[in-house]
């Protein structure tokens, strides 16, 4: 996608702002010497920014905008090292239901709706995300939170909600507890809106079959508002973002080239009106493409496919590249397999292991089954790996995000 003048011009306004607050990034341009751009050429050589820049600026480094005009700051959750800490103006914050409102609005919600939101709330970005968009466009929230099962069932009945907001972990956990109960007939959801985890087909598949409903995947990270900068129409191809707030491009990951539209890449972001913590070319990890071809939905929105995974994702055993979603579209293939998987790596007498765990939905020759399945992933990844089957719902489900890749080798 090709960068307007509107938008560079609000790039400037957004590096005017960066080296006045003299931040991290404010600092690169002024070593590049880099003051204004005035062509898609010129933003090709603004500098990227990534997560260790963010983590350097701990805690309050990112601020841009005066403090007293900064009215919340949200987190990312800080599992692999030192949080990054995101200021946010009021601006921000209405610019950002605004965003969400915009992803319901596609998704068919209407203020008639009511939404339950499962994800968490505080520093996270998701619980209120959620939220503050529902009721920037005029629907009853059922601020839930995570967990508590019992309690989510009961007022998902009582309150008759229509939407389920969560990750695809619990709306798959929700959906297998709803029939065990059997109480499907009491459940008057119509659509889920799932964010912040990658999913494969066969768990989406599963969550709309099980429960009824139409799934949106919602597309956002903690750096860039949150939840809610993009979300696939009802015509499930790729996912609309909102080019008016966010500028996103596709790079190649090891060069930091430009990619051609089309051709899959990581998504590099750059916020056009962020005033608390604007980011200018910042490295995702997220791996997507564009789609150039225009929705036949009407929308002028641009696309990008769904998420194929992060750069970061990539594991290396016996030498092999291996990639999450490698093994997913393996257990895509078996109508024998549910879509929940587990991997867990392992280095013993001198070599690497992988056992992948997957679950069987029915009565069969588990022997035979694990063989098929490991010779299917032999032949796509280049090595067999030792299949273990159990029972169906023997695998964690999570309130959160599930871990499917366990690495014991450095345990």
């Amino acid at each position: 996608m090709q960068i307007t003048e509107k938008q560079i011009e609000l790039v400037n306004s957004r590096i005017q702002a960066l080296e006045k607050a003299g931040s991290f990034y404010g600092k690169k341009l002024r070593e590049a010497g880099i003051t204004e751009i005035h062509s898609a050429e010129d933003f090709a050589k603004l500098p990227f920014s990534e997560k260790k820049d963010l983590r350097d600026a701990y805690p309050l480094g990112l601020m841009t905008a005066p403090e007293e005009e900064i009215v919340r700051i949200h987190s990312s959750s800080g599992t692999t090292g030192t949080p990054v800490i995101i200021p946010y103006t009021a601006k921000d914050v209405d610019d950002w239901a605004t965003m969400f409102a915009r992803c319901y609005e596609v998704a068919g919600i209407t203020k008639k709706d009511r939404i339950q939101i499962t994800p968490g709330y505080g520093l996270w970005t998701a619980g209120i995300g959620f939220q503050n968009g529902a009721e920037k466009l005029g629907a009853m929230v059922i601020p839930m939170g995570p967990g508590n099962t019992d309690k989510q069932l009961q007022m998902m009945q009582d309150m008759e909600s229509t939407v389920i907001c969560a990750t695809s972990s619990y709306a798959l956990l929700l959906a297998e507890e709803i029939q065990k109960r059997g109480i499907r007939d009491k459940i008057k959801l119509k659509k889920g809106v799932i964010g912040s985890e990658r999913w494969s087909e066969k768990m989406r598949q599963r969550i709309s079959t099980e429960l009824g409903i139409e799934l949106y995947d919602i597309y956002g990270l903690t750096e860039i508002y949150g939840p809610g900068i993009g979300i696939n129409c009802e015509k499930e191809s790729g996912m609309h973002y909102w080019d008016d707030f966010i500028y996103l491009e596709i790079i190649d990951p090891v060069t930091g080239k430009n990619v051609p539209d089309g051709e899959i890449g990581e998504i590099v972001i750059t916020t056009l009106v962020k005033e608390g913590a604007p980011l200018i070319r910042y490295r995702t990890h997220d791996l997507s493409r564009i789609i150039p071809e225009k929705c036949s939905c009407g929308r002028c929105y641009p696309r990008i496919d769904a998420i194929m995974g992060r750069t970061d994702d990539m594991m290396k055993i016996k030498g092999v590249n291996v990639f999450p979603s490698q093994i997913e579209e393996v257990i895509g293939s078996f109508d024998e397999i549910s879509s929940e998987y587990q991997i867990r790596i392992s280095h013993l007498d001198g070599k690497d292991t992988m056992r992948i765990y997957v679950e069987a939905t029915g009565d069969h020759d588990w022997n035979a089954l694990s063989k098929r399945i490991a010779e299917k992933v032999k032949s796509r990844i280049g090595f067999t790996p030792i299949v273990k089957i159990v029972e169906i719902g023997m695998l964690p489900r999570s309130t959160k995000k599930t871990a499917r890749v366990i690495d014991e080798r450095y345990d």
